[in-house]
């Protein structure tokens, strides 16, 4: 597989210090060699700029969503890189810093793919917040939510105007921490869910079986997997910004993994919330894992 690394060192959609650290740190465990060394040519195409603003810039007058501009900023840039991967055949792995890139890494496969495309969202969290029902502000909430439509222009039209995906093709799984706006959202909207819960109740196996069928039921070719980190067992990754107990295990998160890519319609995959800063040894060490696996066993 051709593969271009997007190192995305983003922490103002999470307001959390740290997590921008988290692209070169893996690149210093040997991110590049883990998918080389599987034979894949990787092409590692750096960090994306991000304009340092200082916490005096943190609100924008008539919004609560915190440092709105370099987060939107970032993520136009962040979709051109994203939608050019892709045209020129090559997966996009983009890796973070917090998860509010999810809002440029979408809009540039929306872009590139229109209406044949699908998302996966693994997370702890909806991340479907929209400025009104956000607790925080923090944006790194919000990037599903404004990509199916819902919350503020300025994050809706990221990219291009508009959705950039159909709630109907959102396949949420690992969630077992949602806002009430979120869940309203879910109910509403009918968003495929299955939580931490449905996979301790079912088994990882059982609940792929359900994911899978359910995709190939959207006839949908291309789909984008966002992975956030904190989708682990908060013991497994305390080193990420907002750790949830009763999450999967790394090997859970490995076979979730490899039977996604077993589908042959993941086309894009970030990686996102690793924050060296908080944790290191342990979060580290789950990542590697994560990664080493995807290298080998589902990148093909």
């Amino acid at each position: 597989m051709n593969i271009n690394i997007l190192g995305v060192p983003l922490y103002y959609g999470c307001d959390r210090y740290g997590v921008q650290f988290g692209p070169e740190k893996l690149r210093e465990k040997g991110l590049v060699d883990i998918f080389r060394n599987e034979g894949h040519k990787v092409y590692d195409l750096g960090n994306l700029y991000v304009k340092e603003v200082t916490a005096f810039e943190k609100y924008e007058v008539g919004t609560t969503m915190k440092y709105l501009s370099p987060v939107v900023n970032t993520n136009n840039n962040l979709a051109q890189s994203v939608y050019s991967t892709i045209k020129a055949g090559n997966f996009p792995f983009s890796v973070g810093g917090d998860h509010a890139m999810g809002l440029g890494t979408l809009a540039g496969a929306a872009k590139a793919f229109g209406e044949d495309y699908g998302v996966v969202w693994i997370d702890a969290h909806g991340d479907i917040n929209t400025e009104a029902s956000s607790p925080s502000g923090n944006t790194h909430g919000m990037p599903l939510g404004a990509s199916m439509g819902f919350g503020s222009d300025k994050l809706k039209n990221i990219f291009f105007e508009g959705k950039k995906v159909d709630p109907s093709k959102v396949f949420l799984i690992c969630q077992r921490d949602l806002d009430e706006g979120e869940v309203e959202l879910i109910k509403e909207y009918n968003i495929n869910l299955w939580t931490s819960a449905d996979i301790k109740e079912k088994g990882m196996e059982a609940i792929m079986k359900e994911v899978i069928a359910k995709m190939e039921g959207t006839k949908v070719n291309n789909f984008h997997i966002s992975f956030d980190i904190d989708c682990m067992d908060a013991s497994l990754v305390p080193g990420t910004g907002t750790p949830v107990d009763n999450g999967i295990s790394v090997e859970d998160a490995e076979f979730m993994l490899e039977q996604l890519f077993k589908t042959g319609k993941i086309k894009a995959m970030d990686f996102a919330e690793y924050n060296p800063g908080l944790e290191y040894n342990k979060t580290t060490d789950s990542c590697i894992k994560v990664l080493n696996h995807l290298a080998k066993n589902c990148m093909k």
